[in-house]
């Protein structure tokens, strides 16, 4: 008799190398594994030599960057959607897209069970959860961060030599960590303790620290259509390259690197080190363009989108009527969020060179201190008096009442 199948999201990392052994040692099932590609680069190289030497039956690898990129990078890059004003969310938006592939996978080899290797005090098997859940709720999940013996990331590098397992790291770089196109985080080691600073010469991967950023500034020009970065240096691409090349200068620059202490979905605080190098760039230049293009009543409501997006994607809520709402709302306010953005990149710092937009609300004529047909400045007196009129009368009420009091008094 065949046995079960459980479909593994697989990294080739630590954890899910240790998962393999214990999975078919707990539950004897057969062990599909599957790397969902998001931009992982050469993480991806000798992933299937390394998973067949662990015990799987089968790797898939699952390129789908493109998606990533389309469908759940630019539709927060859209809503200028960051969690705790700091992070752009690079493996939350990554996480809803492995979970429909791992589903994918699941329903075509006939699997019982979907396995993940997040952490039990971790975001990512919520995300993971509830993206599975929402897709397909009858499949079981299993997360052994949450069942076995295995106490640190220490314990699963011992678990793996008792299990002759080779796994392509020593214990002084097993930091937990995520990457795709759009970002990497760092988390573990000396990062748990928040009074100590980073190693940057010993922990970046895709961004120079300050001091090896070069002393010579550069300028990058972004093109937008529809909120959409189409365009590097006027050059057309496909969004996959646009995120590329922005990653290259910014990471040269030393663009986009956070330390960020957040709170997790789980109720507890975290510190994370994030390289969002061309992220940060883009995002920085669709919020000029933004405020070039779009009314302030718009602006300023969008602003409140933003938030809850950032919130929905960070708690893993992507599949949801309200984020597809919000991402509605957001594609109607972006018809005008279209134009060309230059930057100057220098040292970690990113400064508005121009902006320019064929719907610009900028009005050159009513703006400048020279008078213009369109502005009569005697105009600014009446709608002062009208727009302060609450405060006049508030502050006539508290001198009736200082008044009413001395006169008492006296």
């Amino acid at each position: 008799m065949d046995k079960e199948k459980v479909v593994l999201a697989y990294s080739g990392g630590l954890d899910t190398t240790a998962i393999i052994p214990w999975l078919k040692e707990t539950y004897d099932y057969d062990v599909i594994a599957v790397c969902v590609d998001v931009g992982q680069g050469t993480e991806i190289d000798g992933l299937e030599e390394r998973a067949l030497a662990s015990g799987v039956s089968k790797l898939y690898i699952e390129d789908v960057t493109d998606e990533f990129v389309e469908d759940y990078v630019w539709p927060a890059l859209k809503a200028d959607a960051i969690y705790e004003k700091k992070y752009l969310l690079g493996t939350s938006l990554a996480r809803p897209l492995i979970a429909k592939v791992l589903v994918d996978i699941a329903h075509k080899e006939g699997a019982v069970a979907i396995c993940h290797g997040a952490t039990g005090k971790g975001n990512d098997q919520v995300r993971f959860e509830l993206g599975i859940g929402a897709i397909d709720p009858k499949l079981k999940i299993i997360a052994p961060w949450r069942i076995w013996d295995i106490k640190s990331r220490e314990d699963a590098m011992d678990y793996c030599i008792l299990h002759d397992i080779k796994v392509n790291m020593s214990k002084d770089q097993s930091y937990s960590r995520d990457r795709n196109i759009l970002h990497i985080s760092h988390e573990g080691l000396e990062l748990e303790d928040p009074s100590l600073e980073p190693n940057y010469e010993h922990l970046l991967t895709l961004t120079n620290t300050l001091e090896k950023a070069p002393d010579k500034a550069e300028y990058i020009t972004l093109t937008f259509e529809k909120g959409v970065p189409v365009a590097v240096n006027g050059k057309k691409m496909t969004g996959r390259q646009v995120l590329e090349t922005c990653n290259e200068i910014g990471g040269k620059h030393g663009i986009g690197i956070v330390d960020l202490i957040e709170n997790r979905v789980v109720g507890m605080k975290s510190r994370g080190i994030y390289e969002t190098p061309g992220g940060t760039i883009l995002y920085h230049a669709h919020e000029e363009l933004e405020h070039m293009c779009l009314d302030r009543d718009t602006y300023e409501f969008k602003q409140q989108v933003a938030l809850e997006f950032a919130e929905l994607a960070y708690n893993g809520r992507w599949f949801t009527p309200l984020r597809e709402a919000l991402s509605a709302f957001v594609d109607e306010t972006q018809k005008v969020v279209t134009g060309e953005v230059k930057l100057k990149l220098y040292k970690g710092n990113i400064l508005l060179a121009s902006v320019d937009s064929p719907y610009s609300l900028y009005n050159a004529e009513i703006a400048s201190f020279t008078t213009g047909d369109m502005y009569n400045h005697q105009d600014a007196e009446g709608f002062i008096n009208l727009f302060g009129l609450p405060l006049k009368v508030r502050a006539l009420m508290k001198l009736s009442q200082e008044e009413r009091k001395q006169s008492t008094d006296e």
